[in-house]
Formats: structure tokens, C-alpha cells, sequence
């Protein structure tokens, strides 16, 4: 059942249809907004068939109240934003919603583009795939002072739970804890997987015991046990460019971080070759290695020797 419109929510802009935006669109639409899309490839805002489809930024900012944008990397952001027919070409009393994960520099910058024009900012990047945000089970972390914050969740809250984490710029740096976890993990589960099968043991229960541990990886069972590896959950080119971003995070505050720097060496490597596959096909690494070899090998000295699968 759709939900009611909110009578004080008005005009909503979404910046960017990709995968996350067009389910955020449609999420919204369903709960009754009025929406105004752009994405840079035209014939993809219009294929979905919801509202009004802009031109530019700067036009399906216009007229809104609360403009989203959910974009690829730091570059579309700052394109859509500050380019020609830039989005703040329009800014004056909106409140500006990012979602995409793009890092916290990217968030100041806006910010002080902003300066006197009496436009707002948050950064809400989300936690969870496209399935959840479709069926408004996501979680969606929020930076921004508490005014603005509470501004958004009128339309932050048909797409899950709002969890406001600090001041602007706090949701896109932990965004970028989440998903060094989620490279962590992706990697050590396609690791032991293979590592298990090499030993003799079940895949299914192999992938049985590591889902027990980690419920999230029954959504790629596929990737792990099929080689089935698309259409992306999510892409992982997409994963290793939020991995840079996290690292240069962490360096910057010299944390020690030498279990996320492996992992984002394996995903990296692996996204040369499928980079627009889902994240499971980093398993592919771990498969094309001799089994025996895959992931221990033996030292000079007769003691166990970690080795490196080849991407």
C-alpha cells in the first residue's frame, strides 16, 4: 500500500537514476512525492517513467524544496553540483540531501559552496542494497546540524530508519567504515570458501557456516557457489573506489588499518578484470590459484607461508 503524501513535504529533485537513485525515486514516488528527476544519460531518468525529467542540475533544482542526489564518486558529484548547470546554480532556501558515497571532502566542499545563498546541507549516504531502500528497510546515516536533519526525514523515512551520527561530513565517514567492513568481509569469505573447498569440505556447507556467521552473504550465494556473478548488487568497481576513499581517510588520522589496505589491494586487483561484476567475483582470484597453493604455502623453514591468489 502506498503511503499518504506528506502535505508539508513539497517538491523533491533526485540528482542521478543509477541503480540506487532510481529505487530511491521510485520508493518516493510510491510514497506519494512529487519528484523531478535528472541523470546525466537522459533516457535513463526517463525510461522510469516518474515525474518530471530535467535537463539539467541546475533546472530540477529550481523548483524544489529538497533536492537528493545520489551519484558515482566525487567527480559526479562535484559535476552536478558545481559544473555547468550545476544544481547551486539554482540554490536558495533547498535543502540539499547527498546519498552517495563519495567521501567527506567532497561534503565540505559543497558546503562552502553553498555560502550566502540560504541553501542547507546534510550527507546521507545509506546502508543496505537497493532491495531494502525498494522496500524501505534501509538504513540511512545522517550528518548535518539537527534542524536540517529533522527537515529530512520527512523524506528520508519511507526509504528506512534515519540514524542522525554527528555533525556534516560524519554519515560520509562512516559510510566509508561500513563498506571497509564490507571489503573486509567480502574478501575473507571468498578466501575461506575456497580455502574450505580445497580442504575437502561440502561448498554448500562451507557457504553454510560462513552465512551462519555473516546472515548478509545469503543475498550472494550466487557469486560464491554459482559464479554467478550479475547483474551487481553491487559493482566491484564500485567497492574499490570506496576503498581508496576509506583509506585516504584513515591514513589521513594515521590509523593502522593493514587488514582494510589487503583487502582493498585484492579488490582493486580484481576490479581490472570484473570491475562491473558484483563484489562475490573477487572469488575468482581464489579460484584460478592451484587449490593446494591457493592460500598456504610453505617457508623456507618448513612453516606456513600465506600466499596471494592471482586477479
Amino acid at each position: 500500500m502506498n503511503a499518504r503524501p506528506n502535505p508539508h513535504s513539497g517538491r523533491i529533485a533526485v540528482l542521478g537514476t543509477g541503480k540506487m537513485g532510481s529505487t530511491i525515486a521510485d520508493r518516493l514516488a510510491r510514497a506519494g512525492f512529487e519528484l523531478t528527476l535528472w541523470n546525466r544519460t537522459q533516457a535513463r531518468a526517463e525510461a522510469l517513467g516518474i515525474g518530471h525529467v530535467a535537463t539539467s542540475p541546475a533546472e530540477a533544482a529550481q523548483d524544489a524544496d529538497i533536492v537528493i542526489s545520489s551519484l558515482t564518486g566525487p567527480d559526479g558529484v562535484r559535476a552536478a553540483y558545481l559544473g555547468d548547470n550545476g544544481a547551486l546554480a539554482s540554490a536558495s532556501d533547498q535543502l540539499f540531501i547527498d546519498m552517495s558515497t563519495a567521501g567527506a571532502e567532497i561534503v565540505a566542499e559543497l558546503a562552502a559552496a553553498m555560502g550566502q545563498t540560504g541553501a542547507r546541507l546534510v550527507d546521507a549516504p545509506i546502508i543496505g542494497a537497493p532491495t531494502l531502500v525498494r522496500d524501505g528497510q534501509a538504513a540511512i546515516l545522517v550528518g548535518g546540524a539537527a534542524a536540517d536533519v529533522d527537515r529530512a526525514r520527512a523524506v528520508l523515512g519511507p526509504l528506512g530508519e534515519v540514524r542522525h551520527v554527528g555533525p556534516l561530513g560524519s554519515a560520509a565517514r562512516l559510510k566509508l567504515v561500513a563498506n571497509s567492513m564490507l571489503g573486509d568481509l567480502i574478501v575473507a569469505a571468498a578466501e575461506l570458501q575456497v580455502a574450505g573447498e580445497a580442504a575437502g569440505l561440502d561448498p554448500e556447507e562451507v557457504f553454510w557456516v560462513l552465512q551462519r556467521l555473516v546472515p548478509s552473504l545469503g543475498m550472494r550465494r550466487a557469486g560464491f557457489l554459482e559464479d554467478r556473478h550479475a547483474p551487481p548488487l553491487f559493482a566491484l568497481r564500485d567497492l574499490a573506489k570506496d576503498l581508496d576513499l576509506a583509506l585516504a581517510l584513515f591514513r589521513g588520522s594515521a590509523s593502522e588499518i593493514p587488514l582494510t589496505g589487503l583487502a582493498e589491494s585484492f579488490v582493486s586487483e580484481a576490479a581490472n578484470t570484473t570491475g562491473e561484476m558484483d563484489i562475490t567475483s573477487v572469488i575468482r582470484g581464489y579460484r584460478s590459484s592451484t587449490p593446494a597453493s591457493a592460500m598456504v604455502g610453505v617457508g623456507p623453514a618448513g612453516e606456513p607461508m600465506a600466499t596471494r591468489a592471482t586477479f
